[in-house]
């Protein structure tokens, strides 16, 4: 499975890892499905038998379920303007960006 990470996400799902608890990782998951597209969130949770860590080039490794095949692909990225706020797509699965 593969995950992409621009440099500002990185910057902020360090810090939202600094205050986790030992052993929990950032997590994406889907938040709900409609028409031919996925809408996701991050968490910060414990692997599972079910997941696969997913190292990033940004030196974070996110949780991805591999029974779900709209994870494979996510795009984590964190913008300043217009506003501050994160944004996760998959481009290989639709063709909509969403934020979150």
């Amino acid at each position: 499975m593969k995950c992409k990470i621009n440099r500002n996400a990185a910057k902020v799902l360090k810090e939202m890892l600094a205050d986790a608890e030992e052993g929990k990782m950032i997590r994406v998951v889907i938040d709900y499905m409609h028409g031919d597209h996925a809408h996701y969130k991050l968490v910060i949770d414990l692997p599972t038998e079910y997941d696969e860590i997913v190292k990033t080039d940004k030196d974070i490794e996110v949780l991805l379920d591999k029974r779900e095949e709209w994870l494979d692909g996510v795009w984590i990225q964190y913008f300043y303007v217009p506003q501050e706020e994160l944004v996760i797509t998959n481009p290989t699965k639709s063709p909509h960006v969403h934020n979150h």
